[in-house]
C-alpha cells in the first residue's frame, strides 16, 4: 500500500514534510531517527488519531491498528482488557501465555506493572486481523526476555495475517532483528529509506552516517 505526500504543521512550524510512502505487505517497516524527528506524529497521522494539513486520509480503505506509545489499561480483568478487541478466548489465552502474562489473567489491569501493562496492550491489538499494524515503541517498557518474545509475536502476526506493519521504534537493534525494510527521518523529513541490512551496514546520507555511529550499529 502507498500513503500519498503530506505535511504536518504545529504552531506555524513544519514537524513532517514526507513524500509518498510504501508500506509493503507482509513487511515489517521500522522508523527510526532521533527525538522530535517525527516518529510518533507519523503513526498518528496513518492511524488517524491527527489530520496533515492536507485536511484528507492519507490512506484510504485500509483498516488500521494503532498501538500508541502509552499503553493504556481499562478498569478490568487483565483477559477482559483483551477481550475487548476480539470474542475469540483461545487466541487472548495463547497470546497472553507467549508473552507469559497467563497467570495474570484474572487481576486487575490496573494493578499490573509498565512492563506487563505493555504485554497486555500488544496482545489486545494483536487480536484482529488488520492490513496495516502501527506500533509505536510497543516493547519501550518491557525488559530483554519480553522484548523478543514480543518480537517473535509481532514477527508472527506480520506472516500469518500478511498485513503491512510499521514499527517505530528507538532502538537500532530492533530495528535490526525485526524490520525488512527501514525508513530514516530527521527534522520531520525522510533523509533515507531502504532494506533494513543495506541502509544499517552501508548508509548513503551523511546525517544517517552520524546517527548510526552515534548510537552504534
Amino acid at each position: 500500500m502507498k500513503t500519498t505526500a503530506f505535511t504536518k504543521t504545529y504552531a506555524g512550524r513544519t514537524v513532517l514534510s514526507l513524500p509518498e510512502l510504501e508500506l509493503p505487505q507482509a513487511c515489517i517497516t521500522a522508523v527510526i531517527g532521533p527525538n522530535g524527528s517525527g516518529k510518533s506524529t507519523l503513526a498518528k497521522i496513518l492511524a488517524g488519531i491527527e489530520r496533515a494539513d492536507e485536511k484528507r486520509q492519507i490512506l484510504s480503505g485500509v483498516s488500521v491498528g494503532y498501538l500508541p506509545q502509552k499503553s493504556f489499561p481499562f478498569r478490568m480483568s487483565t483477559e477482559k482488557n483483551i477481550l475487548q478487541n476480539g470474542n475469540d478466548h483461545a487466541r487472548a489465552r495463547a497470546l497472553m501465555k507467549e508473552l507469559g502474562i497467563d497467570s495474570l489473567a484474572g487481576q486487575s489491569a490496573k494493578k499490573l506493572s509498565g512492563g506487563e501493562t505493555a504485554r497486555m496492550a500488544l496482545c489486545r491489538i494483536l487480536m484482529k486481523r488488520y492490513e496495516l499494524l502501527i506500533l509505536d515503541e510497543p516493547t519501550a517498557a518491557m525488559d530483554m526476555e519480553s522484548t523478543l518474545a514480543a518480537e517473535g509475536l509481532i514477527q508472527k502476526y506480520c506472516a500469518e495475517t500478511g498485513c503491512a506493519v510499521l514499527l517505530i521504534t528507538h532502538s537500532i537493534g530492533q530495528a535490526r532483528r525485526l524490520s525488512d525494510r527501514l525508513l530514516f527521518l530527521q527534522g520531520g523529513k525522510l533523509i533515507e529509506q531502504g532494506q533494513t541490512s543495506q541502509l544499517l551496514s552501508v548508509p548513503q546520507c551523511e546525517e544517517t552516517k552520524r546517527f548510526l555511529e552515534f548510537y552504534g550499529r
